[in-house]
């Protein structure tokens, strides 16, 4: 580094001397300025060296600062070391005094985090819920995220949780909550809740969605005398009011909604019920219009009765009574065939359509015993291709099968009946006709003989 400094000087100090010589007009000019210039030159590499001088010493007494720094630090590490090492030594100790200590609080921890899971299971699915929301979350926090044991204000809040579930199982009381319909739409209504076992509302019963946290109408009520009941309990203001309760906390009322109605259950019966409800019908019809035809047939032949000597054609009786009074010359033999002969024209009128009445009372078990035999045919064969895994499978077979063997039974009874008042009022006209005719000829034989 002096060497570079020096070549730098004699440089500067050249080219000083040169424009020096320049400006110099004598020998002894230049001669005193090579000798101004030399001790100037001297002055400047003597204070240069004193500041190498002195910045040498100073790194030398960084050096050594840095030198009693890495030993300090050295030293420092040394101890850290130990310290550590001895620290491995005490906390290896602490645990074995911790579970010293700890002993049996280890299991409760297990069982308080066990009761907590279970208690979490009851209380986030409970209806009391409903009424009392978040109750579930320190139970949950305290069965899934809790690393250690539990102090006694977490103790005192699990037993004041089961405690809770426990006294509102035994109470009724009322509560207003939003009530989410079936249609998407949602109400403040006000809700009953009997202990843990039902909640009741405007529409009947309802149920508690654990998932969403909201309550909402059963999507299919049960019967009206169940849903009477419920109504009058969430109606009522004091007084013992009888109810039919679910026990299974909404097991009973989940069936109930999967029960079929009647009106599903003669849809099951299919195209073979569909038929033996036509028949049906039409055998009602036809035997309402001749019980109809009938009385008034029977109320008109009283009134002729009433008033033989003037025969009308409006009605049976009148009728042969008009064939008589046209053939009253004829001898008895002759007359008796003329009103056997205005009799039988006479019964197609009286007895048409009842036959039909009778065929269809015999015909819908025959449909309902052919809708069996199809049903059970389709129930095979669902057999067949999925097994007996599922009995849901089979269902819908089985109910068409039972249903319009039903179907057929209960068509048949109404059309018995039917037939048995229709084919009985038919008979008593006949009867009449008949009697009146035997009269008329047992009259006319005597006046014969007179």
């Amino acid at each position: 580094m002096k060497t570079v400094f020096k070549s730098i000087l004699a440089a500067a100090s050249i080219t000083l001397m040169a424009s020096s010589a320049q400006a110099a007009t004598t020998l002894e000019q230049l001669l005193d300025e090579v000798k101004n210039s030399r001790v100037s030159e001297a002055r400047i590499n003597k204070k240069r060296e004193n500041e190498f001088q002195s910045a040498r010493a100073d790194k030398q007494a960084l050096l050594r600062k840095a030198q009693s720094e890495l030993k300090s630090e050295e030293s420092r590490g040394d101890r850290l070391q130990k310290q550590f090492a001895d620290n491995e030594v005490s906390l290896a100790d602490k645990e074995v005094e911790l579970t010293t200590a700890t002993g049996t609080l280890g299991e409760m921890f297990g069982v308080v985090r066990q009761a907590s899971a279970e208690a979490y299971g009851q209380i986030s699915t409970s209806i009391v819920s409903a009424e009392f929301p978040g109750r579930g979350a320190f139970l949950k926090r305290m069965s899934e995220e809790a690393k250690g044991l539990p102090n006694i204000k977490e103790l005192e809040d699990l037993w004041f949780a089961l405690q809770t579930e426990m006294t509102e199982s035994g109470q009724v009381s009322r509560f207003t909550a939003e009530v989410v319909n079936l249609d998407g739409g949602s109400q403040q209504q006000e809700v009953v809740r009997v202990g843990t076992f039902n909640l009741l509302g405007e529409q009947g019963y309802l149920v508690y969605d654990d998932q969403n946290e909201m309550v909402q109408p059963l999507g299919r009520q049960p019967d009206s005398f169940q849903t009477t009941t419920a109504q009058a309990l969430h109606t009522a203001t004091s007084g013992l009011i009888p109810f039919y309760a679910d026990p299974s906390r909404g097991g009973i009322l989940s069936l109930l909604k999967e029960k079929a109605t009647m009106m599903e259950r003669y849809h099951a019966g299919g195209t073979v019920g569909y038929t033996i409800t036509v028949m049906l019908f039409i055998g009602l019809i036809i035997g309402l219009y001749k019980l109809v035809t009938l009385t008034l047939v029977g109320a008109k032949m009283k009134a002729q009765l009433k008033n033989v000597s003037n025969p009308s054609s409006s009605n049976p009786l009148g009728r042969i009574l008009q064939v008589y009074t046209e053939n009253k010359t004829a001898d008895a033999e002759s007359l008796e065939l003329k009103l056997d002969e205005a009799i039988l024209k006479e019964l197609p009128r009286i007895e048409s359509g009842i036959n039909i009445i009778k065929i269809f009372a015999a015909i819908a078990p025959l449909l309902g015993l052919l809708g069996t035999v199809i049903g059970m045919i389709a129930t095979f064969q669902q057999i067949t291709l999925f097994g007996t895994g599922d009995p849901k499978l089979m269902a819908g077979s089985i109910s068409m099968a039972l249903v319009t063997t039903a179907l057929g039974i209960i068509a048949a009874l109404p059309l018995l009946l039917t037939h048995s008042i229709v084919a009985g009022r038919s008979k008593s006209i006949v009867h009449i006709l008949d009697e009146q005719t035997a009269g008329i000829i047992a009259t006319h034989a005597e006046t014969e003989k007179a």
